[in-house]
Parts: structure tokens; sequence; C-alpha cells
């Protein structure tokens, strides 16, 4: 447990600290994009000015800036703030914290704001100690998480808190925050650092929306650079490339980014896009998605939404699927994205869909239908007494009008096959277009 208002204490640490810690913001004035949560204005701002904070549970990806709102809100309130961590601290610890608040409430009616990070890592017993005392505001919770609060942090404690997402970061606010960290004489490199334009620009690309990975890049590439010759280090593109090549994108294999990605995959393949349908198909290969995942994907799509409009999909999409369990990654990105340019420049019905949904629903939710008698099977001790079953095959074209489906259901149309939208027009020479 540490008290939040040991400022002191916080300066010698920052004094050694990475640039990232140096140069969290230390007023809301000087925090930087989220402008619908804490902007003039809105309602969190006015509530922490007006030091009326009520529990809150910060979610959003990292280097968004929830730790830093904390540590704000522990320089701006007149309550005691403690913080524990949600990976060290267990139930014992929990109580511990309000008890003292307790304590702290009768004796001098002061409030406590306990602040968590990575609440989501609290497992169901610890999360439960909090319910009491946030109900009762004998303290008031800010917990952080990149998960999803609604799958990672109890229902009830949810229902006595307040969600507030928070966005990754434009490239501007990055931007920013890095020409901060480059001028700034007292916290940040202001002096020592030349920073060409576009080795900002590939620090702001480098970051995808997350500050500390932009602060972090940032003094990785002056430290690379520091030393050589006198005056301030230049750091140019290739220097930011060295330390840091790849973009950070958000991709988690089991939360938001996950079902996010997947859906705009999926939705672009049904909208005809075969760009989006194989950038998509490109962040879940980047963020190291199973292969076999994107391929069962797009198998339930061949039949969802190609269906009879193309029967060749679902045999490519089996195909894409058999590559990906026998191949895997790097070289099944080919044939699950031959597969997913395929899907998309197929044309679309979903009327199989449908139909079996209906029927589904039928067989639910109506009464029981029996099997005609001409239908019935022919090979048990007094099927002939059942009325004579017509074979197709004896008939001109395989066809015979005679009564299929239950009676009850006689004239019922499940699928209903309707004109499916041609394909968008593609290279000549493309046999999918």
């Amino acid at each position: 447990m540490r008290d939040l208002f040991d400022d002191a204490a916080e300066e010698r640490l920052e004094r050694s600290a990475p640039l990232a810690v140096r140069m969290r913001p230390r007023t809301l004035d000087e925090f930087v994009g989220q402008q619908s949560v804490v902007g003039p204005g809105s309602v969190l701002r006015g509530a922490i000015e007006l030091d009326a904070l009520t529990s809150v549970i910060l979610y959003g990806p990292a280097g968004t800036g929830k730790t830093s709102l904390a540590r704000i809100i522990a320089r701006m309130t007149s309550s005691h703030v403690e913080e524990i961590s949600a990976v060290s601290a267990g139930v014992k610890d929990v109580r511990a914290v309000i008890e003292q608040a307790r304590e702290r409430l009768k004796l001098n009616d002061r409030r406590t704001i306990l602040f968590i990070d990575e609440i989501h890592r609290f497992n169901k017993s610890q999360q439960d100690a909090l319910l009491h005392a946030v109900e009762d505001r004998l303290i008031v919770l800010i917990g952080a998480t990149t998960e999803n609060p609604f799958f990672e942090v109890n229902a009830p404690l949810i229902s006595r808190s307040t969600i507030v997402e928070f966005l990754p970061l434009s490239d501007d606010d990055v931007r920013t925050i890095v020409v901060r960290a480059r001028d700034d004489q007292a916290r940040g490199l202001g002096g020592r650092v030349e920073l060409d334009d576009d080795a900002l620009d590939r620090i702001v690309t480098i970051a995808g929306g997350d500050a500390r990975r932009a602060l972090t890049t940032l003094e990785l590439a002056f430290q690379a650079v520091s030393g050589a010759g006198g005056g301030p280090a230049r750091v140019k593109a290739d220097d930011v490339s060295r330390v840091a090549a790849t973009r950070a994108l958000p991709y988690d294999k089991a939360g938001d980014a996950h079902y996010d990605v997947i859906s705009a995959f999926i939705k672009s393949m049904r909208g005809s896009d075969p760009d989006a349908a194989v950038y998509w198909l490109a962040r879940m290969i980047h963020g190291g998605e199973d292969p076999k995942f994107i391929a069962r994907r797009m198998l339930i799509f061949a039949s969802e939404d190609v269906g009879m409009a193309d029967p060749h999909a679902l045999p490519i999409a089996a195909a894409a699927f058999k590559a990906a369990e026998s191949i895997g990654w790097p070289e099944a990105r080919i044939n699950l994205a031959h597969a997913a340019v395929y899907l998309s420049l197929a044309p679309k019905s979903n009327a199989a869909y449908l139909a079996i949904d209906e029927a589904l629903a039928d067989v639910r939710d109506a009464a029981a239908q029996s099997v005609p008698d001409h239908l019935r099977d022919r090979h048990r001790p007094g099927a002939e007494r059942y009325p004579e079953y017509r074979y197709p095959h004896d008939y001109p074209g395989a066809r015979v009008d005679q009564q299929y489906l239950p009676s009850g259901l006689v004239g019922k149309r499940y699928y209903r096959p309707g004109h499916p939208a041609a394909p968008p027009a593609g290279d000549a020479d493309d046999p999918a277009s």
C-alpha cells in the first residue's frame, strides 16, 4: 500500500524515472486527449473539480491516460488516497483498507479513495470484499483496467460504479505529448534533443494511440544517438525505426479487440469489400490470432452469407480451413487471403440461413407435426397399409407433385431465393471478379 499524497517521495523517484513517468500530467489542464471524458464541461471533470467523485471504473487500452487521471484525482482531492496492487494484494489487504477508511471517517469525517490498477486481476472474492464499502460510500473506488469490465468485473461491483471508457489517443494527441516531452526543460528532454519532422511522424505512427509507447520510443531513440558529438542529439526517422520497428496495434485474442476485429472482417466480406477484408485479416494475423479461428468464421460465412448464390464458396472456405489446420502461420496467411477475397467478391444470399432458422422456430414453437403417411418408412411390418409413395425418378424430370411437408404446414415456404446482386467489378483477369 502507498499513500499517493507523498509528493516529496514521488518527486525523488521521478528524477530517475523513465520519460513516460516523468511526463505524466499533473493537472487536468495538462491532460491530453479523452475530451469527451474529462474535457471542459464533462460530468467527470466537474465531479473531480468539485471533489464530489463517486466510484468509477476507467476502461480502455494501455497508454491512454487511465492511471494518469487517477493520480491527478489524488493530487486534487481532499480525501485520503490509497493504492493497492491487484497483482499482489489479497482479501486481507482490501479489508485492512476498508477498516482504516471506517476509522478515518469516524475520527475526522474524511473520505478515502482507493485506486486499484488492473482491477480485472482481482478474483471474485477480492472484488466481493469491496461491495459493501463501495455501496455505503465508505470508500470511493477508482478501478483501472485494459479489459472490458462487463466481462472481467463482478456485475454487483459494476452496478455500484460508473464505467468510463477511454479511447486510443488520436495522432494529434500523441504528437502533442511527444513535442511537450521534447521541449519540457524540467521533466522532459528540453535542450538535449533535436527531433526531425519525419522522426516525429514515425514515433506517432509506431505509438498506435499509446502515449506511453510514444514516450518510451522517443527516450530510446534519444539514448541511441546521445553522446555522438557536442550539442543536442539529433533523432532521425531511421533512429526511431531501429529502436521500435513495428506499430503497436490493439489486438487481444480474448477481449474486445478480438471480437471487434473479427466482426469488422465478417462485415467487410458481407459488404463485398475485399480490400477491407484483407486489412482486417492482416490485423488478426499480426495479433497472433489462431488461423483455425479465422477459417472457421469463413466456413460459417460461406453458407450464411453466400449460400446458394455461389455454391463454390463453401468448398473454398473448407479448403482454407484445411490449409490453416495443416500448414499454420505464416504460409496459411496466403490461403486465408485467397478465401477472404473470394468470399468478398462472391454474390450474396442468406436464403438458406433464413430458411433453417425459420424452420427451427416452427419446430420449437409450433405444435408437433406428424410425418405424412406416404413418406413413412416402408421397411417395417404393416407398412403396406400406408398410401402409395410416388418415386420421383419414375416421372419426367424426376419431379412429381405430392405432399412433403406435414399437413399443418402445407404451403409453407422456408427457402425463398432472392436475386443476389452481381459481384463488384474487378480485374478482368481475376477469375473471382
